[in-house]
C-alpha cells in the first residue's frame, strides 16, 4: 500500500467578529477599536486550501491512496504545515486505512473549484466528541447550505458553510476536518460554543444611562453569548448617542473568562473651547473687539462634557441672538491622543455701531392726513467695552409727538450665573391725549408730557417664563399747543390726580411673560402689576395690574388667533393713566380710545389668517370690549363727558405683508354703530 502525505491546516479562533465602524458619524482617529475585519484573513484561507488541491491533483494519476486527516478551517487565520515523517503510517480507527475513496469529480478551470465527494457531515466539539448542547448542534447543522452527505464539495462552499455557522453567533470557532473512514471522507465541523453571559463590565460611559445597559442585556443573562445579538446591542448604543448627538461609541469589546463582557465606550470629552474671530472680507483669523469670556459665558458646553452637536447648534443659535455676530460655527478637533475633542468656534464680528434714521405711524393721533407720521433718528452701539452691552440714544419726532430716549442694556450682569439683564433709560416724552381726552370742541390739542428714569432687572426663570422687576420715577402732566400747562380740559374735567400742574410718582414694576416660542402666532401671557410709591405725600400712590393672553392653532392652511386682555386700576391715578378702549389695537372699526376710558376693561378678540399669493396674507376678525361700567370713577370722568358708549364691538378684513419693518397690516372694519373705517399698521397686533 502505498504512503501519502498527510496534510494538516493549522488555524487560530476566531474571537469576535468585526464591528465597524464606518456607519458611525462620530469617527475619531485616536479612538481604539479592537476587532479586526475578516476579509484580508479569509483571502490568506482561501490562498491556503487552494494550494492544498493543487498539490494532490498535480501529483499524477498513479497516486491512489493518502491517508487525511486535514482541517480545513475558514477562520481569521490559517496556515500550511506537513509532517516530517512522509513515510509514516496513520491508522484510522486502529486499523491501516483502505484506499482512498474520495475522488476528484470536476475541474472547472480555477483549482478552488475542484470538487470531493464527502459521505457524511458531522458537528462535533473541539475535541471531536458530540456537543452537550443539541440546540447549538442544530444551530450549528440549521447553517449548512452546501454540505451535505453524499455531495461533491469546493473549497469554497465549504468556506461558505464555515461562513453561516459564524454567523449564527454562538461559537467562538469552527474548524472543518476532512476524515478518511472505510465508508468515503466524513467532513467534521468542530465548534467551540460561547461562553454563558454572566456579568457585564462597562468602563467609559459616563452619560450612557445604566437602566439602558441593564434592558439590553437583561435577557442575555445565563444564556449562550450571542455575537449577532452582540452586535445588535451595540448598534443600539452607538444609536443612543448619535440620537442625541453625541460624540461617542463602543470603542471595544471582550468576552472575559467565566462569561463575563466588557463593554469600553469611548466619550469624546470638550477639552478645550477656543474663539477664533475671521474677517469680514477675507475670513483670515484676525483680532476681535469682543472679549472672548462674553462669548464663552453663553455657551451650554462646558470643558468635561461630552460633546453634542444639539448643544452645539444651540450654542451657535445663542451667539447669533447676542445681535453682535454675523456669522458663528463650531469646528471640533481631535486633542491629540486623549481621546477628547477641541472645540474652535469661529466668529464674524458685525459693525459695532452707526446711525440710522426711520419713519412709522403714531396709533394716537385720529386727526389730519399726515398727523400720524412720525420720523425718528437714532444711534447705537451693541457691544459696548465688547461686553454685548447694548447702548440706544433715539430722537423721534411727529407733527404732535415727540419723544428722546437714552437706553442703556446689560444682556447679562457680569458674575450672575441666572443670566440677568439689567436696562437703564431716561426718557423724555410728548404724546397726544386723545386716547382718553378726545378732540378738544375748539379744535386745539391735549398732549401729555412726561419726564421718566428708571432701571429694570430681567431674567429666565423657567423655560419659556422670564420675569422683570424695575423702578421707575416718572413725572407727568398735560400741555396745551403751545407748550403750556393744562388743569383742566375743555369740559372742566381734571387732567391730574394731585390737582397741580404735573403728577410725580415712583411706580415699583413687576412683569412675568410667558411665550412658546417667538412666532407672533403662538401661545403667549403676560401679567403685569405697577404699585406707586407714595415717597412724598403729594406723590400718587396706586395699583395696577394688566394681563394679555394670546393662543395660536393651525387650521388646515389657515391659522386662528385668539386673544384676551384685562385690567384694572385702584387708588389715586392720573386720568390719562385710565385704560382706553378703541383702535388698531384694540377694538377695530372705531378711532383710539373712541369705546371709553375707565378703571377696569376686558377685550376679546378672534382672528382668521390665511395665504393669498408671495408674502400676502388675507385676514377676518372680530372685536369686542367692555370698560365693565368703570368710566365714571375715573377722575373727572373724561368718557363720559364725552358720550363714549362705554363698550362695543367690531369686524372686518384686512391682508398682511410681510416687510423689512414687520408685517404691514391693512384692514377694513365696521362697529356696531354702523360706522367703518380703515386701520393701517406696522407689526403685530399687541
Amino acid at each position: 500500500m502505498g504512503r501519502n502525505e498527510d496534510v494538516r491546516f493549522v488555524s487560530s479562533s476566531i474571537k469576535l467578529p468585526s464591528f465597524p465602524s464606518t456607519n458611525h458619524p462620530f469617527v475619531f482617529s485616536n479612538l481604539p477599536f479592537c476587532s479586526q475585519t475578516l476579509t484580508s484573513n479569509l483571502i490568506k484561507t482561501r490562498e491556503s486550501i487552494t494550494n492544498f488541491i493543487s498539490s494532490i491533483t498535480n501529483r499524477g494519476k498513479n497516486e491512489k491512496f493518502f491517508t487525511s486527516k486535514s482541517s480545513l478551517l475558514c477562520s481569521s487565520s490559517l496556515a500550511l504545515a506537513r509532517q516530517e515523517d512522509l513515510n509514516q503510517n496513520v491508522l484510522v480507527d486502529g486499523k491501516e486505512p483502505p484506499p482512498l475513496k474520495a475522488q476528484l469529480v470536476s475541474r472547472v478551470g480555477r483549482e478552488d473549484e475542484e470538487r470531493v465527494l464527502i459521505s457524511e457531515v458531522l458537528i462535533r466539539n473541539k475535541d471531536g466528541d458530540e456537543l452537550e448542547r443539541k440546540d447549538l448542534e442544530e444551530e450549528a447543522a440549521a447553517a449548512l447550505k452546501a454540505c451535505r452527505p453524499n455531495s461533491a464539495l469546493t473549497v469554497r462552499e465549504v468556506q461558505e458553510d464555515v461562513h453561516r455557522i459564524m454567523e449564527r453567533g454562538y461559537f467562538c470557532s469552527c474548524m472543518p476536518v476532512a476524515v478518511d473512514t472505510r465508508d468515503g471522507i466524513r467532513l467534521v465541523f468542530q465548534v467551540e460554543p460561547n461562553q454563558e453571559f454572566q456579568g457585564l463590565v462597562c468602563e467609559g460611559a459616563n452619560v450612557l444611562p445604566s437602566k439602558f445597559l441593564e434592558d439590553s442585556f437583561r435577557d442575555a443573562y445565563g444564556k449562550i453569548v450571542n455575537i449577532r445579538r452582540l452586535n445588535e446591542v451595540i448598534h443600539s448604543i452607538d444609536g443612543w448617542y448619535r440620537e442625541r448627538g453625541l460624540f461617542g461609541l463602543v470603542s471595544d469589546l471582550e468576552i472575559l473568562s467565566g462569561g463575563i463582557i466588557r463593554l469600553q465606550v469611548s466619550e469624546a470629552e470638550v477639552n478645550n473651547i477656543t474663539i477664533r474671530f475671521l474677517d469680514r472680507k477675507t475670513g483670515e483669523p484676525t483680532t476681535g473687539k469682543t472679549k472672548p469670556e462674553t462669548i464663552l459665558r453663553q455657551l451650554t458646553t462646558k470643558k468635561g462634557q461630552v460633546y453634542s452637536l444639539l448643544q452645539g447648534k444651540r450654542d451657535v443659535e445663542t451667539v447669533l441672538t447676542m445681535g453682535i455676530m454675523e456669522d458663528v460655527s463650531i469646528i471640533p478637533q481631535p486633542a491629540g491622543d486623549t481621546g477628547k475633542v477641541d472645540l474652535i468656534m469661529n466668529v464674524v464680528e458685525r459693525v459695532s455701531g452707526g446711525f440710522s434714521a426711520g419713519g412709522g405711524i403714531s396709533s394716537g393721533i385720529t386727526s389730519g392726513p399726515l398727523s400720524g407720521l412720525v420720523g425718528s433718528f437714532a444711534y447705537s452701539h451693541r457691544n459696548v467695552f465688547g461686553r454685548n452691552q447694548k447702548l440706544n440714544v433715539s430722537w423721534e419726532r411727529g407733527q404732535i409727538d415727540s419723544i428722546f430716549r437714552i437706553n442703556y442694556t446689560d444682556p447679562w450682569i457680569e458674575g450672575d450665573d441666572k443670566r440677568t439683564s439689567r436696562s437703564i433709560m431716561v426718557q423724555n416724552s410728548r404724546t397726544p391725549g386723545t386716547v382718553v381726552h378726545g378732540n378738544q370742541p375748539d379744535n386745539s390739542n391735549v398732549t401729555i408730557g412726561r419726564v421718566t428714569a428708571g432701571i429694570e432687572f430681567s431674567r429666565p426663570f423657567r423655560p419659556k417664563w422670564s420675569g422683570t422687576a424695575g423702578l421707575i420715577y416718572q413725572r407727568a402732566g398735560a400741555r396745551d399747543e403751545r407748550g403750556g400747562p393744562l388743569i383742566k380740559d375743555y369740559y372742566n374735567s381734571p387732567l391730574t390726580a394731585s390737582g397741580n400742574t404735573h403728577d410725580d410718582m415712583i411706580l415699583a414694576k413687576l412683569e412675568s411673560v410667558y411665550t412658546d416660542s417667538g412666532d407672533h402666532g403662538s401661545s403667549m401671557l403676560v401679567l403685569n402689576m405697577e404699585q406707586g410709591l407714595p415717597v412724598m405725600p403729594e406723590w400718587l400712590c396706586f395699583n395696577r395690574v394688566n394681563g394679555r393672553a394670546r393662543k395660536g392653532m393651525e387650521l388646515g392652511p389657515a391659522r386662528v388667533l385668539v386673544s384676551l386682555s384685562g385690567g384694572h386700576v385702584v387708588g389715586s391715578f392720573s386720568p390719562h393713566e385710565a385704560f382706553a378702549i378703541g383702535g388698531t389695537n384694540s377694538i377695530r372699526g372705531y378711532e383710539e380710545g373712541a369705546v371709553g376710558s375707565g378703571r377696569s376693561y376686558v377685550v376679546g378678540s378672534g382672528e382668521i389668517s390665511f395665504p393669498m399669493f408671495g408674502p400676502v396674507e388675507g385676514a377676518i376678525f372680530a372685536d369686542y370690549g367692555s370698560d365693565l361700567g368703570s368710566g365714571p370713577m375715573v377722575p373727572g370722568d373724561p368718557a363720559g363727558a364725552r358720550l363714549k358708549p362705554g363698550s362695543g364691538y367690531g369686524y372686518g378684513f384686512g391682508i398682511r405683508v410681510d416687510s423689512p419693518l414687520g408685517p404691514l397690516r391693512l384692514e377694513y372694519a365696521f362697529n356696531d354703530r354702523h360706522a367703518r373705517r380703515f386701520h393701517f399698521g406696522v407689526g403685530n397686533r399687541n
